[in-house]
């Protein structure tokens, strides 16, 4: 697998690097904003291109394949596919990288996930952050024929069987799942030795999955008093794994709103004065996050964009 990662209890030694989940292309009730769900293509382009053009770190995207109806409700039913949106966001943009987060690797088998990220890899020059994860929905598992109780084992070979096949370009797997050999793997990704693979999930075997089989993580609901005992874990799993090295902690803090905002935001939401949301984020990275995925909150696409540059423009240089 790759290099190892140096302990991540310590505070960041380099600036932490700020990306944004985009709107629209995922519309769970948790975060989705009203306007996102009669919004599409053309809003989705513009929030990209100006996070592209403001200098975020990366852009992401979610991923499901199905949702069931007993869950359309929380969910909702919209989730565009990652590879697709990736892909056409790749020629929209000139220098964000581009995150799947997270790609439910288990519906897939590794090869045809190694086929379709290492294309995107090409296609984008290089920009790829391979995030993954385990999939939380059974019925989205049954429609595709996957065990969804395999589900963690399932993601620990693939991981293993896709590292193999983004870095050589015939791999040889002699996993229990997905064995193969002497197949071709091409065209192959820009980034060598192979695109980084951050692991989501916060319940202690997908946190031990990232300190092991991953270049980072990304925290999936962690707040700042849960994160020290996960970068603990981290930090101690990979110590005994015998890794050293970078380690990306990607965190979820509250959405944004930078000023007084004259509608109620909601729970999970931060305003007030750039130097107020500033200290918020400061107490993310002091804790050990390298990177911050940020939302601002809005009532339609010009407010995000706006309120995204003045997160960019006031906020961001104050942390």
């Amino acid at each position: 697998m790759s290099e190892p990662a140096a302990p991540v209890s310590e505070p960041a030694s380099v600036p932490p690097a700020f990306g944004v989940q985009l709107p629209v292309q995922s519309q769970s009730t948790l975060y989705c904003e009203p306007w996102e769900t009669t919004a599409g293509p053309a809003e989705l382009a513009a929030t990209a291109q100006a996070a592209d053009r403001l200098g975020f770190a990366y852009v992401a995207v979610c991923d499901h394949v199905a949702i069931p109806e007993r869950l359309a409700g929380a969910m909702g039913a919209t989730w565009y596919d990652p590879v697709s949106t990736l892909g056409w966001l790749a020629a929209l943009t000139t220098r964000t990288l581009l995150l799947s987060h997270v790609a439910v690797l288990p519906l897939r088998h590794p090869l045809l996930s190694a086929k379709q990220y290492a294309t995107l890899d090409l296609l984008s020059g290089g920009r790829l952050l391979l995030g993954v994860g385990a999939g939380h929905v059974p019925e989205e598992f049954a429609a595709l024929g996957v065990d969804f109780h395999q589900r963690g084992a399932i993601l620990d070979e693939t991981l293993v069987a896709l590292d193999l096949a983004l870095r050589e370009e015939y791999p040889v797997h002699e996993g229990p799942r997905f064995p193969f050999s002497g197949l071709s793997v091409s065209p192959r990704p820009v980034q060598s030795p192979r695109p980084p693979l951050w692991v989501g999930g916060s319940s202690p075997r997908a946190v031990r999955r990232a300190a092991t089989l991953g270049e980072g993580w990304l925290s999936q609901g962690d707040t700042l008093a849960t994160l020290p005992e996960q970068l603990e874990l981290i930090r101690t799993t990979r110590e005994q794994a015998g890794r050293g090295g970078p380690f990306a902690v990607n965190v979820i803090p509250p959405a944004l709103y930078v000023g007084e905002p004259s509608w109620h935001l909601g729970r999970r939401s931060v305003s007030g004065k750039p130097e107020q949301l500033a200290e918020t984020l400061r107490g993310y990275v002091a804790a050990g996050a390298t990177h911050l995925q940020l939302r601002p909150r809005s009532r339609g696409v010009g407010e995000y964009l706006e309120q995204l540059e003045r997160i960019a423009a006031e906020v961001l240089p104050l942390v």
